[in-house]
């Protein structure tokens, strides 16, 4: 059996009427709200922004996840950046 987890290398991203979206790419679901999801993908931290946000499918072995909700903005975290920890976190450390 192959390992196909980390396996990953390309990453899509598909927005349907603002109210659900599909991600291909992702390790890793870090946190989660109705106003915000944080993932960990292939190409960084990621955080989606919306109104009744909800996990409708998780798979983490294909690395796919579905969210419905109103989807008010999708943002890339440097992947390097986030491995270091936020500057907030470093200046009252």
């Amino acid at each position: 059996m192959t390992d196909i987890k980390g396996s990953f290398k390309n990453q899509n991203i598909l927005v349907e009427d603002r109210n659900k979206v599909t991600i291909t790419g992702v390790e890793q679901v870090e946190s989660f709200n109705d106003n915000t999801i944080i993932l960990k993908t292939i190409k960084g931290s990621m955080i989606i922004k919306g109104e009744e946000l909800n996990v409708g499918k998780l798979n983490l072995d294909d690395g796919n996840i579905k969210i419905d909700g109103i989807i008010n903005g999708i943002n890339y975290m440097d992947k390097d950046l986030s491995q270091r920890g936020s500057i907030i976190g470093k200046i009252f450390k």
